[in-house]
């Protein structure tokens, strides 16, 4: 008798390291919309939340394609139509906020910044991105769109764009600064590097009433130098970047790299807060089953 295990596909299915712990589920779980249970609110979920939030956090964490999602996980239709849901109900926004309140809170500071950090990053796109969402960018030499995000003064997300890779930095910047003026008007200053400088810390002054202060190289400076303030921000990217999905952009609709990114700061977010806490994952066991093997290979 030779003894063959299978994967258990009931449910919980097999755990990977990018699954949620019992404690990050239960700071999530709370935070997304109530499932559906009745005939007048459409058919039941069929599948366990928790197990479509697992892929979803799988598929940024890996970078691999939603067609290519292991079989234990929901069928991936379902786990794609879920992130297209959550992102147009704005529950992935509603969802990273809170838990970024939670962290600043756990800091011992208001959940409302009031200094932030911004910067850009220019990232190569997939041949499957729409060439009217991609530039080149001259100055990085980079080809494919260009991600303007701004951060608290511990790195966590405020307010997220993604544009085409040739806007200038001094443009693209508006939107993210009106945006981050809009949804937390607490922020009064924001640190910028030297490619920010120029005709937006007017537009800054002038129309959001809000400072832009640039921080510049030290006079001969040579090579890497962690620059005050704006390391958080740096960091940030290399948040982000430690998830293949986000090494490059392989999303159709900029709005869509967009809540991917505040997908992966989720994942940073729930470890954050659960540091220090052993790692529980809840799941059975892969089943085990006994089967006899052909006559001629006993």
């Amino acid at each position: 008798m030779q003894v063959v295990v299978e994967p258990d596909v009931s449910g919980a299915g097999e755990q990977y390291p990018s699954d949620l712990t019992d404690e990050q589920w239960a700071l999530v779980e709370p935070l997304l919309p109530a499932p559906r249970t009745g005939p007048k609110g459409g058919r039941r979920e069929k599948h366990p939340r928790r197990r479509t939030v697992d892929a979803i956090m799988y598929v940024v964490r890996t970078g691999c394609a939603w067609r290519q999602l292991p079989h234990d996980f929901p069928p991936w239709q379902t786990v794609y139509w879920y992130f297209v849901r959550w992102h147009d109900e704005g529950t992935v926004t509603r969802l990273h906020d809170a838990l970024r309140d939670q962290v600043r809170q756990g800091e011992g500071r208001n959940a409302e910044p009031t200094a932030g950090l911004i910067d850009s990053q220019s990232i190569r796109t997939a041949d499957t991105v729409p060439a009217d969402t991609r530039g080149f960018d001259a100055g990085k030499k980079v080809k494919g769109r260009k991600r303007f995000i701004v951060t608290d003064t511990l790195g966590l997300l405020l307010t997220v764009h993604v544009m085409a890779a040739s806007i200038q930095d001094r443009d693209g910047a508006r939107r993210s600064l009106l945006w981050t003026r809009l949804d937390h008007p607490t922020v009064l200053k924001v640190w910028a590097d030297q490619g920010f400088a120029g005709r937006l810390v007017d537009w800054a002054a002038n129309t959001l009433n809000r400072m832009v202060e640039i921080v510049r190289k030290e006079p001969g400076q040579r090579g890497f130098q962690v620059q005050p303030k704006r390391w958080a921000v740096e960091r940030t990217f290399a948040w982000l970047t430690s998830h293949r999905r986000l090494a490059r952009d392989y999303e159709h609709h900029p709005t869509h790299a967009e809540t991917m990114i505040r997908w992966a700061m989720i994942s940073v977010i729930v470890r954050r807060l659960t540091r220090g806490r052993p790692a529980r994952r809840q799941g059975p066991r892969p089943l085990c089953r006994t089967t006899p093997q052909p006559e001629a290979a006993r």
